[in-house]
């Protein structure tokens, strides 16, 4: 009598703190001007592979397409200034492999039907918690999360966190020196206390409920 063979396969789950766990993730804080720099310096070690990065605006998802085309990357911005066909395109050059680096917001990446993303670059944080899960789920434990934190988005972070019930990895950037913030642009930004950053967003929300 032949074996029989099982041919069942783990199920995988996509709530929000299944995502995160099987997830390799880590964050970056850096000033929003510098990161433009510390973008370059991460994606070094990207270079030949998939990654798309994910911004909040379509001028933004322009910038920084000239910004690493220039650094002779090989990345392209959708978003939704371009038309159906420019997008679907785009998309199928990088299932190929003839396009590294795609940038885009939210809103597009969820209709790319991209495969393969090595990195999944937040350049910026949404501020709904759903949405970062959303990116991180595209990869279908492929490759890894990363993210630039600025001062004013660790509120959105702490969101991030609180919901994984997990703070995320800190990276340390090596070559990246931080610049002074414009003066034009520059704001007070509270020191970080030593309290984890879940339990300050937890903190923060019950206080909103008095």
């Amino acid at each position: 009598m032949s074996e029989q063979t099982d041919t069942t396969k783990e199920e995988i789950y996509y709530d929000q703190r299944s995502v995160a766990l099987r997830t390799t993730q880590s964050i970056c804080f850096v000033k929003e001007h510098d990161k433009v720099s510390m973008l370059g310096l991460l994606l070094n070690d990207y270079k030949k592979m998939q990654v798309v990065i994910v911004v909040k605006s379509k001028k933004k998802a322009d910038e920084l397409s000239t910004f690493l085309t220039s650094k002779e990357f090989n990345a392209i911005s959708v978003h939704g200034n371009h038309r159906q066909e420019q997008q679907q395109e785009a998309a199928t050059r990088f299932n190929l492999g003839t396009l590294n680096i795609i940038i885009t917001t939210d809103m597009i990446l969820k209709t790319l039907e991209l495969e393969n993303i090595k990195l999944l670059f937040s350049y910026d944080l949404p501020d709904e918690p759903q949405d970062y899960y959303n990116r991180l789920a595209l990869m279908k434990e492929l490759g890894v999360a990363m993210a630039l934190v600025n001062p004013e988005d660790e509120y959105h972070l702490g969101s991030i966190e609180l919901n994984m019930k997990q703070e995320i990895k800190e990276k340390t950037v090596e070559g990246f020196v931080a610049t002074a913030t414009p003066t034009h642009t520059a704001k007070t930004t509270k020191d970080r206390t030593k309290k984890p950053r879940h339990r300050k967003r937890k903190a923060r929300k019950d206080k909103d409920k008095l």
